[in-house]
Parts: C-alpha cells; structure tokens; sequence
C-alpha cells in the first residue's frame, strides 16, 4: 500500500507504474521489461496485458452493459485472452467472487449502485489474471462496513489470481489488508518512498 498526504504524489507514481507518464531520470521495470525503453504504443500495449487498473473514478463506460465492461480487456489484450479459456465463466466466475448478481449482466452500469460499479471495475481489471493491479483509492466512496467487505473480496481474487496488488489509500485501517507499506514523503529537492 502506497500512503502519503494529498499532493504528494501518489497518483503519478501509479501513472508512472502504469506507464502512463515518463519518468524524465531514473527506470521502471515491470515484468522484466524496462518501461522507459519503449515507445508510448509499446507501453499501452505492456499496461493492457500486464496490468489491471481500479481508477478512483472506476472508468467504467456508460454505453456498455456490465458484462461488455468486465470483457473490455480482452478485446485489447490478446495475452490476457489466450490466459482465459472460457470468458463467460470466468465472467461469472468473476461476479460471483465480487458478490455481484448474474442478472446485472446485462444492465447498463449507470444503473448500479456506487459499491456495485466499484466490484465491476474490479473484475474488469482481474480478468486474465494480470501480473499487476493498480488500484488508486479504491475504498474511498464506502462506508466502514463495505470497505472491509470489499478489501476481503480484492485481495483474495488477487490471490487467486496470482496477481501482485498496489493500493494507493489515504485510510490508515487499510493497512491490515496488505503485506508491505510504503509512505511518500514531500521535501523541497523531491518526494522520497519510505517503507513504514
């Protein structure tokens, strides 16, 4: 989990994992590539097979149905695909794990309930069993209850998976769920990870 004060940083430093952003010094390997190396087209194509990523504002798209949402990876990614060797099981394989019903499948995902399209991002993002999932403040539109709940269900499927996870979050009780803990600090020559 990746902890520090607003501004410090976070949110680019998982674009730069991401391969989003390019770092102006220093390297990212990701997978044993070297993300600096390669050009932006080469970089979106290692982010679509190697990593799923849980945005803050879920990036779920409006005009598709629950399930065209959970498959989007696979239409980018064929290393992701040749990994699932039945879609529409591991869809449902998925929804299940994420407490989800199988009749939202066919809904559009405005029609869900915030907790709800939050456990869709999340099976988008595990679909293929990604190397890597980024999640950038993913409980911070639930309650106390519903964070737990929903810190049990992503971490196991992230075992399951076999995928590692990188959490950024500003909620301190967060940090019973993961393993390893990191806090950026803020100084005047740069912004420095610590472990905690």
């Amino acid at each position: 989990m990746l902890r520090g004060v607003s501004g410090s940083g976070k949110s680019t430093l998982l674009n730069l994992i991401a391969g989003v952003l390019k770092p102006d010094q220093g390297s990212l390997t990701l997978t044993g590539t070297e993300l600096t190396q390669l050009s932006a087209g080469k970089r979106d194509r290692l982010r679509a097979e190697a990593m799923g990523i849980v945005f803050q504002q879920f990036n779920l798209l409006p005009y598709l149905s629950v399930h065209d949402n959970i498959v989007l990876p696979l239409k980018f990614a064929p290393e992701r695909r040749r990994r699932v060797t039945d879609a529409e099981a591991e869809v449902r394989r998925l929804m299940d794990a994420m407490e989800l019903p199988q009749s939202v499948l066919s809904r559009s995902v405005t029609e869900l309930s915030v907790g709800q399209q939050q456990r869709v991002a999340v099976a988008r993002a595990l679909l293929g069993a990604p190397a890597l999932i980024l999640a950038d403040e993913p409980t911070s539109a639930l309650d106390p209850d519903s964070r737990d709940r929903f810190m049990a269900l992503l971490t196991a499927q992230c075992q399951v998976a076999g995928s590692s996870l990188l959490l950024v979050s500003h909620d301190p009780a967060l940090a019973e769920c993961v393993d390893t803990q990191y806090q950026l600090h803020v100084h005047d020559d740069g912004t420095e990870v610590r472990p905690c």
